[in-house]
């Protein structure tokens, strides 16, 4: 009797789940009215300023029955919609041209339908099945009382024979809602390319920033050095027969400025790629950027660690992530301990950087978190940033490697 009551648990928990969904339907069946005329006043402008409201009340319910449906069916069923910023036109625009919107308006007249239609098959299969399976338990109940012969099989347990077709008709009605509120193909190839676009143009910002800095440090720094050179070897020419002396004190400034100008092109070029990528690789690369961190950092290198090279495109971002967030642990968070940790796993590598700092770390102050998100997102990769008042930081990057 066992299986016969886990059966009619479930099936009950199916005819809940579909009999929950007629105020949906009833409201849908609202929608359907509700929608159009909100269309039509919008066309003439007079409704126009309410449109996007009624929209964002329309995906809120198109949003309870994609909760409601992936709960039923074990997996979340995603939604995409055009965000409705901007001006009111903008706004107006936006609701009436969002692919995602119309998909949930053409899902109201479905929804209706279905739940309701579903909804009574199940209230007429009731009866039926409790007489059915009802019986068919009580006369196998009957049987198995029956005195049995010492070595006679254990008896079978009873089947139901019609209490599974609610479990398949809430099945049926949530993966119907599903199909229909779902982004389409073409949808997620819009948000795709957009997503791409956006992160194409922050990778172009990112670039010419890094430019403009080269330039910066090249104009500011390294010409100034070899202007300043130029000048004492000029000083020492001219004293070279006069006062040979001074001509020598002049040349040991020369010199002492070449190692400076030489020692600041090493820095631009480490800004460009780090040569201690190339010669060390990224773990060897991170090691460095821990020893110079004057806090201690655990490590897990054991995913860079296997041999394998990774994209240098990726190394860089990886080893420029690591050295920002270890520039701002030890500048502005006051931590006294940080980690550093990778996992390689699905063709993607994941690095994760927390500290024990105070926290509250914002993109948009200064300490480069933007920069980071822009340089990961060049790469197809995406950032994770949480860092709550009093701490502590956590930082995850994930950027496909390919392997």
């Amino acid at each position: 009797m066992a299986y016969f009551s886990s059966q009619l648990r479930r099936s009950w928990q199916a005819s809940c789940h579909l009999f929950f969904g007629v105020p949906v339907a009833m409201a849908a069946f609202l929608g359907c009215f509700a929608v159009p005329i909100g269309v039509f006043f919008t066309l003439f402008v007079i409704g126009a300023p309410a449109w996007p409201e009624i929209v964002r009340i329309l995906r809120r319910f198109a949003g309870y029955e994609r909760v409601r449906a992936g709960g039923w069916l074990g997996k979340p069923i995603p939604e995409l919609y055009l965000p409705l910023d901007g001006s009111p036109s903008d706004r107006v625009r936006l609701a009436l041209t969002d692919p995602g919107t119309w998909r949930d308006a053409l899902w109201l007249p479905f929804a209706t339908v279905s739940i309701l239609g579903f909804s009574a098959v199940v209230l007429v299969l009731w009866p039926l099945t409790l007489l059915v399976d009802g019986t068919a338990a009580a006369v196998r109940r009957s049987l198995e009382r029956r005195d049995t012969a010492p070595f006679d099989p254990a008896p079978e347990p009873p089947r139901a024979l019609l209490l599974p077709v609610f479990e398949i008709l809430a099945d049926a009605q949530a993966r119907w809602t599903a199909a229909l509120l779902k982004p389409s193909a073409s949808t997620k190839l819009g948000q795709r390319v957009a997503e791409l676009s956006e992160s194409r143009a922050g990778a172009m910002e990112a670039h010419s920033a890094e430019l403009r800095r080269i330039e910066r440090d090249l104009h500011d720094g390294v010409q100034a050095q070899l202007v300043a050179l130029s000048m004492r070897i000029g000083l020492a020419r001219q004293q070279v027969r006069n006062d040979p002396d001074a001509a020598t004190e002049w040349l040991d400034e020369a010199q002492e400025e070449i190692d400076a100008t030489l020692a600041a092109l090493r820095g631009i070029v480490r800004t460009v790629h780090p040569p201690v990528l190339t010669d060390r690789g990224l773990a060897g690369a991170v090691r460095t950027l821990a020893v110079s961190a004057d806090i201690p950092v655990e490590m897990n290198l054991a995913a860079v660690e296997n041999g394998h090279r990774l994209p240098a495109a990726v190394e860089a971002a990886v080893y420029f992530v690591i050295a920002e967030c270890l520039t701002n642990i030890r500048k502005h968070s006051g931590a006294t301990q940080a980690s550093v940790r990778f996992t390689r796993a699905d063709g993607s590598l994941q690095v994760v950087v927390t500290d024990n700092g105070r926290g509250g770390a914002e993109e948009h102050g200064g300490s480069g978190l933007l920069g980071i998100r822009r340089r990961v997102a060049a790469l197809d990769g995406t950032t994770e940033i949480t860092s709550p008042p009093g701490g502590p930081t956590r930082m995850k990057v994930e950027l496909p490697c390919g392997s």
